[in-house]
């Protein structure tokens, strides 16, 4: 059995998306400066980093974060690999690629080699997922889409109509994953959000993991 942590780590040089808060993490005490206990504060958005988005992200009074349903979150998933030049996820692709039966799809793209970049800019290039090819995965059964950036949609867009129509069905959609060392085929996957009940419960940070079945 083989392990992947697919979770992008946070510290305060990781992009965030324009507009998103920045990410800050400083010391509130230190055992050097005699405090009792080394103490963190952490200062970030709900999409930073590896998130899961709640209906309630785009969508007025729709379910938030908290009440993901977990058997959705823990289950089979397929990783499919885009080649380098793949710019969209369109429905082509996945109609050759995601079977009818698939209900979790993670898409590796050339995103993941975005992480290991020296500099700390957000790319507005990513490969993102067309809207037919999310009406495409709802129309078979899929109940949650993972990808390699910040986000599924397309950058600049004006309506966010793929982030529409897979949570206006219920799908749960996981960004930020790293998927760089992963290899195509089935997993099982674990996605636990962190369990935030104020606020909009638009989102959540997440540790994602992947462990091969044997």
């Amino acid at each position: 059995m083989t392990l992947y942590d697919v979770t992008v780590p946070l510290s305060d040089d990781l992009p965030t998306y324009p507009g998103d808060p920045g990410i800050e993490i400083n010391d509130w005490s230190t055992l050097a400066n005699g405090d009792a206990a080394n103490v963190s504060l952490l200062h970030f958005g709900a999409h930073t980093g590896t998130h899961v988005d709640a209906p309630a992200h785009f969508l007025p009074g729709a379910a938030k974060s908290e009440t993901m349903p977990l058997d959705v979150l823990l289950g089979k998933a397929l990783v499919v690999e885009l080649p380098e030049t793949a710019i969209v996820i369109d429905e082509e692709f996945v109609a050759e690629h995601c079977p009818a039966n698939t209900e979790r799809v993670l898409f590796k793209t050339r995103n993941s080699h975005f992480w290991s970049e020296s500099k700390s800019v957000f790319r507005r290039d990513f490969t993102y997922l067309s809207l037919p090819a999310a009406q495409r995965l709802v129309t078979q059964g899929i109940r949650l889409v993972g990808i390699d950036y910040l986000s599924i949609e397309q950058f600049g867009v004006e309506r966010h109509e793929t982030h529409f129509v897979l949570l206006r069905s219920g799908v749960v959609i996981v960004e930020g994953l790293n998927l760089i060392e992963v290899p195509p085929g089935n997993y099982e996957l674990v996605c636990l959000p962190l369990r935030i009940r104020g606020g909009h419960g638009d989102g959540a940070p997440a540790r994602v993991v992947l462990r091969t079945i044997a």
